[in-house]
Order: structure tokens, then C-alpha cells, then sequence
């Protein structure tokens, strides 16, 4: 796909104001303009489009309201306040003549720009919406004073009712049996509990003002016509729906302080300097919502100075338990396009419940009827049209909200983007199963080109065409009405977003390449041998040496419950597991895939990155052919599959596509549903996750607004010492013996089928370097004490004279010899006492992986002899050894045999012993991808071993042998041991994104 010009790109430089800025975006058209009016105007003069007129569709008359007076769907948009607007329509609005495209740099090094929108530019206003200077002072506001803790009494109070509500999770009963306990210590002293029972509790909790979002509900009933004689039970039954007005949620989200320099007002588009190449990151950078903002304007001049609020929804069903019966919910979150994509990825409330939508059930003999499909798809779009009647207005004629910088601004929403998987788009988009709702290839050749489904398209081929006829040749059930048709400047097939987790995690990986694997090896082999190749496997997998956030699988990929975690586990490490088992294109076909998978979940993506995922697509369609040449698969027409051709296109339009991932829904399903329904009596138990969801809201949001008024910084017992004039020490003592046993918690965790061995931490600290390791907090008294006994215990018996060496290239920086080629007896002599420690600590910048705010994560790097009962633990690592090189040629792995410290003419030096690995070729493995490395060995087969600083090393690596090169009975090795057993591995680039980044 040809990438599209960018209309007015500029850098941050001052322009003569004749300069023509804006071209023309049509294909073969090279007209610029210096304004965005004459660019309209030729738009409309020049490229006339062809649209068909308003057609009517069949209406959501068969679904009744509760009251049996009015269609639930019908317009309840309530009348925005009576202040919000006074005199509107008599301000003139702003000439986009006069309004220039503003641009400036970015980001601390100042190497990238970027180009704003000039109309929708989120100018300040005032309560009435009249807009405020640029240099204005926010609104006069009654600032709370900073002791005002509201409803609570003091922070106390506030802190243990968080704590017990939303961290312990602890039920009535035992919060009431905490109490009179608490209660009776402090008799003696005169003194009474923070609260005196649960029920006190939960009343402080409900009277908190700020996160006050109330529930309602609506009931639908079938009215349309009956079916034969006898009435199915369906069309007797009624059917609730809870829900929170969206108009108010987003008015939360946006008025919230903690969001305040975390939301992008205005759409940009962002360029490197040095390239001029394009980046995509957040929703506000796509073409979407600058395409939205023109057409917004071109309707209605008088909105320009308005907020562009992309609507972002997302819906899937869930499973809370099967043991006690089947119990399901159908939750529908909501968030918005300016959050950006590392914060709602974490949530931190950006993502909210809404509504909890119907689920109708039948009898077997009624299930299949088209009747109820069709009722059941008309109850879906009727409910979505209902629960955000209240944006419809607004979506027109903007309102003026509340942000949580404290100044007004006028917002305008759009429906922008929909996260669902694929059989939640068949039913927004109204299409029929097995075909694509985001073009118009037929469902038997889906890879074949062809154009993007649109509203206008459907409704004309509805108008056109009889229904059989629309299904069978477009895929489109023409007699249900999408609910999007209900609301301005909104298409169903334009919102829905890509799908990493369903469409490339668990369609084309799990279910498709994987299991062709299985199909492969058995009509190759029989299924007696293919089992003995299939157990090879799972061997291979199970013996991979143990890595931070890796997925492991003792026994295999035996077991019936996979889910998302465990399908992204297996990704990291099949590849190696197969090679050597299989034809070198269906390893191909895998390294192809996997680059795809990973290049498209990176969080900042280019054109040059576009380009190699063009690439990486064109590859995998190309060895995949391997699969239809062996007899094991017909067809490719895959919906899930097909949907990769979608991602460059949808990447230009919604950014990168980490923001908008089902994984965002399903994780939020924890949160917002699992969790809550685990601490309800089971008993009518919708009412009360409502319930606990609100006060969650409510303890959320009053933590946001006393952290916002710096009322929370320390911890209660510190703020006590300081409020005394105490020191703290006690209180850091206390912290880390509370880390200490939360980590041994965690450590004693029941484990299952698979499990992750250790997961990354995220931290909301910002960047102030790419990469840092420190060692533990604590040392191991039971270690090595001196040089000469960690030389006994590692094994390393010239450890004192590569400490001189090191000791050497630490004391004189500037001396060009190597230290190596140095006489020992001339370098420093150290022989005092040194501290061992069992583990460092990296914390770097990643934020394709799960990360905090500001993108940053930390893993523990492990050199210790015991790790979790099971054996030995030492890690791999990179160290930078030429930062002026890219991807592994700038950086060398090593196996850590140990970290110590020691203090030498007063300066600490935090270092690592370490086995230097040689690289293996001058490139990476052509079927798979990845560097191949070996142990290092020097003269007389000594291993090539060296004290190195802690500030070399970038983070851990992980490694994995190449099975096909050895011959060893894979089931016989541990993970602990694979490191030792194996004299060449693969440097894994897929166990994580970070290290795909750079181990290139």
C-alpha cells in the first residue's frame, strides 16, 4: 500500500505567510494552498465524491422499552446546561485564513516536531465557552485546603478504607472481626477504631462526592411478530441492561488530575528531524482523528477552537465461573482518544465499565432459529444506541467541559474505534461469518484485493440488492441496522481496531501455525511417530532456561485451558523448539510471522517500520505456501489472518495498535468483573459488582484527588514521624521487611499448567536514561567474604588477577592498552573484604512491553546457587561494547557467575563476573532470525572469563540452545542446567519486545 502524502507538514520554523502549505491529498493531484479554506474549496470543486442518498432501513420498532410507551432507543439526549452556550451562535467563527498550523519540537533532545491540527486546537474558554486569551488565568475555583479530607476524617481513615476495599478485597465479616478487634485493644486506652463496622465503612465510602458516576438501567422486551402458533419462551422474556451515562464518564476522565499532562488535546502528526519520516504513537498522531477534526470543520466552521474527544469502545463477553454453572457477563468499557497508549494499557481508570449489556437465552428448539439471531443482533445495536443517546448532541453542537488543568474548554465527540475480536465484529458490523468487516473480499478469497467496506457502501447494496443476495455476495445481513447508523459522522467499518491478541496471538499463531505444525507432522510421519516429534517438542520447551516475565511449561503444551498470557508464552520460544524438526520454510514461515507480531506492537512505529512489516507480510505469505503444498491446509482464507493486510492501513489511521489491543478489555475483565464477582454471595450478583465497581471508582478517584493536592506523598507512618520530628529509618526498615515478605508470597504461589516464572515490574518513574542497573538492597552474609574464597566458590581460580585487570581499566581510564595484555604484577592489588550479592536490578526504557506511564520497566537479572528450591540460577546478560554500533553488533552476551561489591581508595565498585559468549557468523540465523552464540573459550580451553562493572551491562538475555545441533535427550535436562548442557543457543529476540528491539 503506497503511504499517503501528509497534508501541511512543517517544521517549526517561522514561514512567510504567502508560502503555500497545504496539498492537495487526492491521488495525482500536486496543488498546494495556503489556507485551509482554498484547499476545501478545491476539494469540493475538483474531486467531487459520489454518495448515495439517505436510505431507510428497517427500525428497532420489535424492541419495546419497559414503561410500553416510548422506544428505548428513541432521542433522551438531555439539553446541555443552560449557561454552557449563551450567545454562541452570535460569536463569529475562527477564519482558518488566520489560523497557522502550529508546530514545534519535542521530547528532550529536541529530535522530533510536530504539526497540529489549526482547528480543532482546544482553545481555552470560560464556563459560557467563551474563549479566554492564551495567556488567561484559569477560572476562579474554591480550592479545597490540604488538610480537607472528605468524607474521611483524615488520612487514616481514607488509607484503611483503601486498603481494606480495594487492596485486601476483605470481606464484611472479616473487616467487622478487624474491628472488634482493633476495638478491644485500645479500650484500655480510651480510645475507638477508625470505623466501627463495615457498615460504617461502605457509608464513608458511598458519600465520597468525586468518582460519582450513578448506575441506571432499561428493560427491552420482543414485540415484533410472532413465529408459527406457539410463542417461544424469548419473546415472553425481558431483558435488563445497566449502564452509566458516557457523557459523564468522559467528563471524569477529563477533569481527573491525574490525567492532566498525560491527554492529547489536539490531533498532530509527529516527524523525525533528521529523517523528515512520519512516527505514529498515540491515537491523536493517526490520520483518523486529523481527517475527523477536517470534517468536523467543514460542517461546521463555527466548531474550530473546539476538542476533538475520540470514543473508544470495547466489549467482550466473559466467563466468571463454570464449576457452580455456567455465569457470564457482557461488559462494555469505555474509554477516549486522548488518553494516551502507555496509560491505557495500565488502565489507571482510563478505561472504564459502562454498562453491563443482555445476554438472551432460549431453549435448544429456539437457539438456531433466525428469529432469535436476529433478535438477539437488533438487542445488541438497540442497547449500544440507548446507552450513548447522551453523546449524540454533543456530537454535534460541542458542550463545555471541565479539565483537570482547571481551565473549560468546548469539546466535540466522535465514535472513533471499537476493540473487539473477530466475532464481536461480525455482529457490530453486521456482516456474515467468515467474511472481513473492514473490506469487501469475497469470504473464498479473502487475500484477494479488494476495496474497504464503508456505511455508505452497505446501505447502498441494502437499497440495491434483495437480502439473500447482499448476504451471499457481500456478507452483509442487511436487516439489522448498526447502531453506529444512529450518530453523526460514525461507520462501524472504520471503527473497528486491530486485534493483536485474537488475531495474531491466538488465531494465526495458536490455531493456525501451530496447529498446522501437529497436522504436518502426522500426515508426514503417522500419528505414532508425529507423537514421539510432538513430545521432542514439548521437551525442548520445557527445558528453556528461565527468564523475567517467560511463560513456562513443565509439562508441555498438553493442557485443555490456554489463554491469551499462555499463547503469548509459547510464541517466545516455539521457534527454536521446532527447528530442526520441521521443512526450513515452516521455520521461515514462523520468523516471518513472529517479526510481523512484534514489529506491529511496538510503541512508537515509523515508515521505515511500516515498510519491514510490508516486508515481513509478503514473506509470510510466501512461505506459508509450504502448508498448502504438503496437503495440510486448502485454504488461506482466514479471516484472523487476512486481517494482517489491515495493519499498515489501520496503523496510519489509530497508531500504534498496543493502545487499542483486546488485551486491554480482557485484562479489565479482571478488574472491573472477575475479581468483584469473587466477592459477592453469588446470589443475584450483577447488583453488586455494580455496587463494588462504583465505590472501586469512588476510592480511585478520591485517591487521584488528595494525591493531586500532594496530600498523600510518604506513607502514613512516615508522615507520623514527621509530624513528631522523628527520623524514618524505622519506616524504610519496615517498608523492606514488607517487600521481603510480599516477595515471598509471591514466590509460594500455586503453580499451574504453566505459569510465568518471574514477572518484569512497572514503574511510573520518568526516563532520565535508556538503561540503569543497581545490585539488591542486600547482600548475602552466608557468601564468599574475600577474593579468595568467591574464587573457590565460583570455580575461578585467577578471579584476584582479572580483579587486577578490571581494577586497572577503572584507575586509568585513558591508558590504551588492553588491561589484559598488562602483567598482572602491575596492575592494583585489592585483597580486602568483598559482598556478594544473589541479584541487580535493570530498569530501562521499554514501552512495547508492559511498562508504567512514562514507559519504564525493571527486571532482576539472577547469579544465585538456589532459586526457588528448584536449582541454580545464572542469567545471561548484554553488555554495550560499541555504542556507536546497532542491534547485536554493539553489544556481546555474557553468563553471570556472580555480583560482588567492594570499596577501593574510597570509591564502591558494583561489579559481575562473567563468561564472555562468541558470536557465531556475521549475521543471524537465516530460518529463524536470531544470532547464534557460543561460550568463549581462550587458550588451552580456559573459559574467557572477566570482572566487569555493572554499568556496562544493558539488561538480561535470554538464551535458548539449538537443539538441532546436539545430541541430547532433551527430557533428561532441567531448565536450571540448559546453560551448562548446550555449546551454542539462540539469543532470543522474541522473549520480549524490548529484546526484539535490540537484538536485531
Amino acid at each position: 500500500m503506497p503511504p499517503t502524502r501528509d497534508s501541511g507538514r512543517r517544521r517549526p520554523t517561522q514561514r512567510p505567510d504567502t508560502a503555500p502549505q497545504l496539498p492537495c491529498d487526492q491521488p495525482g493531484c500536486n496543488r498546494w494552498f495556503r489556507n485551509l479554506s482554498g484547499l476545501t474549496k478545491h476539494k469540493h470543486t475538483t474531486h467531487l465524491s459520489f454518495s448515495h442518498p439517505h436510505q431507510s432501513f428497517p427500525d428497532h420498532g420489535e424492541l419495546l422499552g419497559s414503561s410500553g410507551e416510548e422506544d428505548p432507543v428513541a432521542d433522551t439526549t438531555p439539553m446541555l446546561p443552560e449557561h454552557a452556550f449563551d450567545d454562541y451562535q452570535a460569536e463569529v467563527p475562527l477564519d482558518p485564513e488566520h489560523e497557522d498550523m502550529r508546530a514545534e519540537y519535542v521530547g528532550s533532545s529536541g529530535r522530533l516536531y510536530r504539526n497540529y491540527h489549526p482547528g480543532l486546537n482546544a482553545r481555552r474558554c470560560d464556563a459560557r465557552g467563551q474563549f479566554l486569551p492564551a495567556n488567561a488565568p484559569p477560572p476562579p475555583r474554591a480550592e479545597k485546603a490540604l488538610d480537607d479530607w472528605t468524607p474521611y476524617h483524615n488520612r487514616l481513615e481514607f488509607e484503611l478504607a483503601d486498603f481494606l476495599f480495594t487492596h485486601a478485597e476483605m470481606p464484611a465479616r472479616k473487616i467487622d472481626t478487624l474491628l472488634d478487634i482493633w476495638a478491644a485493644s485500645l479500650i484500655g486506652l480510651g480510645g475507638q477504631p477508625l470505623f466501627t463496622n463495615h457498615t460504617d465503612l461502605y457509608c464513608v465510602i458511598d458519600s465520597t462526592r468525586v468518582g460519582d458516576v450513578k448506575w441506571d438501567n432499561f428493560t427491552i422486551r420482543y414485540t415484533g411478530e410472532e413465529q408459527g402458533s406457539e410463542r417461544a419462551p424469548w419473546m415472553s422474556d425481558s431483558y435488563e441492561v445497566w449502564y452509566r451515562d458516557p457523557c459523564e464518564v468522559i467528563h471524569g476522565i477529563l477533569a481527573s488530575s491525574e490525567f492532566t499532562d498525560k491527554l492529547d488535546l489536539v490531533p498532530y502528526r509527529e516527524y523525525d528531524v533528521s529523517s523528515d519520516q512520519r512516527r505514529w504513537q498515540d491515537f491523536m498522531s493517526g490520520d483518523w482523528a486529523w481527517a475527523q477534526a477536517d470534517r468536523i470543520l467543514h460542517d461546521d466552521p463555527m466548531t474550530a477552537g473546539a476538542t476533538l474527544v475520540p470514543i473508544i469502545l470495547g466489549s467482550d463477553k466473559t466467563t466468571v465461573s463454570v464449576a457452580t454453572g455456567q455465569t457470564d457477563y457482557y461488559p462494555l468499557y469505555l474509554s477516549i482518544g486522548n488518553v494516551r497508549n502507555t496509560l491505557r494499557r495500565v488502565h489507571r481508570n482510563a478505561v472504564v465499565l459502562i454498562a453491563f449489556l443482555a445476554m438472551p437465552k432460549t431453549t435448544r428448539e429456539h437457539a438456531n432459529t433466525p428469529a432469535f439471531r436476529k433478535f438477539k443482533r437488533q438487542l445488541f445495536h438497540s442497547s449500544l444506541t440507548h446507552i450513548l443517546s447522551s453523546i449524540s448532541r454533543p456530537m454535534k453542537v460541542p458542550e463545555v467541559v471541565l479539565f483537570g488543568d482547571n481551565y473549560y474548554r468546548r469539546v466535540i465527540y466522535s465514535l472513533a474505534a471499537y476493540i473487539a475480536d473477530y466475532e464481536e465484529q461480525v455482529l457490530l458490523s453486521c456482516i456474515v461469518r467468515n467474511w472481513c468487516p473492514k473490506c469487501l473480499g469475497h469470504r473464498d478469497n479473502l487475500d484477494e484485493g479488494a476495496l474497504r467496506r464503508s456505511r455508505e457502501h452497505c446501505d447502498t447494496i441494502i437499497k440495491e440488492f434483495e437480502l439473500r443476495q447482499a448476504w451471499d455476495s457481500y456478507g452483509i445481513v442487511g436487516d439489522v441496522v448498526p447502531f453506529t447508523n444512529d450518530f453523526p459522522r460514525a461507520d462501524i467499518h472504520e471503527m473497528l481496531s486491530l486485534d493483536i491478541l485474537h488475531q495474531l496471538i491466538k488465531g494465526g499463531f495458536k490455531d493456525h501455525l501451530v496447529e498446522w505444525v501437529e497436522r504436518y507432522l502426522i500426515h508426514v510421519h503417522g500419528r505414532v511417530e508425529a507423537e514421539k516429534i510432538l513430545d521432542e517438542i514439548d521437551w525442548r520447551i520445557a527445558a528453556v532456561a528461565p527468564f523475567t516475565g517467560l511463560r513456562r511449561f513443565p509439562q508441555g503444551r498438553h493442557f485443555k485451558q490456554w489463554t491469551g498470557d499462555d499463547s503469548k508464552g509459547l510464541m517466545k520460544v516455539y521457534i527454536a523448539a521446532i527447528e530442526g524438526l520441521v521443512p526450513k520454510d515452516m521455520v521461515c514461515t514462523f520468523r516471518a510471522f513472529l517479526e510481523f507480531c512484534y514489529l506491529v506492537r511496538r510503541n512508537v512505529i515509523t515508515e521505515q517500520t511500516l515498510t519491514e512489516i510490508d516486508g515481513a507480510l509478503r514473506r509470510f505469505h510466501l512461505f506459508r505456501e509450504v502448508f498448502r503444498n504438503a496437503g495440510v491446509i486448502e485454504s488461506f482464507s482466514l479471516p484472523r489472518q487476512h486481517a494482517m493486510k489491515h495493519y499498515h492501513y489501520l496503523i496510519r489511521q489509530f497508531g500504534a495498535p498496543n493502545g487499542l489491543c483486546s488485551s486491554i478489555t480482557e485484562s479489565k475483565h479482571i478488574k472491573a468483573v472477575k475479581r468483584p464477582y469473587r466477592r459477592t454471595n453469588r446470589f443475584q450478583a450483577l447488583g453488586q459488582i455494580l455496587l463494588i465497581n462504583q465505590r472501586l471508582d469512588k476510592l480511585t478517584a478520591a485517591c487521584a484527588d488528595f494525591a493531586g493536592r500532594g496530600m498523600l506523598n510518604g506513607t502514613c507512618l512516615s508522615q507520623a514521624f514527621e509530624v513528631l520530628g522523628l527520623g524514618t529509618d524505622e519506616t524504610h526498615d519496615q517498608r523492606h521487611s514488607i517487600e521481603e515478605c510480599a516477595n515471598a508470597a509471591g514466590d509460594s504461589e500455586e503453580r499451574t499448567a504453566s505459569y510465568e516464572e518471574e514477572s518484569g515490574e512497572v514503574i511510573d518513574d520518568q526516563m532520565a536514561v535508556d538503561a540503569h542497573v543497581s545490585l539488591a538492597h542486600r547482600y548475602q552474609h552466608a557468601r564468599a567474604r574475600n577474593v579468595g574464597a568467591l574464587a573457590t566458590e565460583l570455580g575461578v581460580l585467577d578471579l584476584a588477577h582479572l580483579l587486577r585487570h578490571f581494577l586497572q581499566s577503572q584507575l586509568y581510564p585513558n591508558d590504551l592498552r588492553n588491561p589484559e595484555d598488562i602483567p598482572y604484577q602491575e596492575c592494583p592489588v585489592y585483597e580486602g573484604r568483598i559482598r556478594v550479592y544473589n541479584s541487580a536490578c535493570s530498569t530501562f526504557f521499554a514501552p512495547s512491553d508492559l511498562s508504567g506511564i512514562h514507559g519504564m520497566r525493571h527486571e532482576h537479572i539472577r547469579s544465585c546457587p538456589m532459586w526457588r528450591n528448584a536449582g541454580p540460577r545464572f542469567d545471561c546478560i548484554f553488555i554495550v561494547t560499541d555504542p556507536q554500533a546497532e542491534g547485536m553488533r554493539g553489544l556481546d552476551v555474557a553468563h553471570v557467575l556472580c555480583f560482588f561489591l567492594f570499596k577501593y581508595q574510597g570509591t564502591f565498585y558494583p561489579c559481575a563476573v562473567i563468561h564472555w559468549f562468541d558470536r557465531v557468523g556475521e549475521g543471524p540465523d537465516e530460518a529463524t532470525g536470531m544470532w547464534i552464540v557460543r561460550p568463549g573459550y581462550r587458550m588451552r580451553n580456559l573459559r574467557n572469563i572477566a570482572v566487569v562493572h555493572i554499568d556496562t551491562i544493558y539488561r538480561a538475555a535470554h538464551l535458548i540452545p539449538v537443539y538441532a545441533t546436539h545430541n541430547i535427550d532433551s527430557r533428561d535436562i532441567k531448565p536450571h542446567c540448559s546453560y551448562d548442557m548446550f555449546h551454542s543457543f539462540y539469543v532470543n529476540k522474541y522473549a520480549d519486545h524490548h529484546a526484539f528491539e535490540i537484538a536485531f
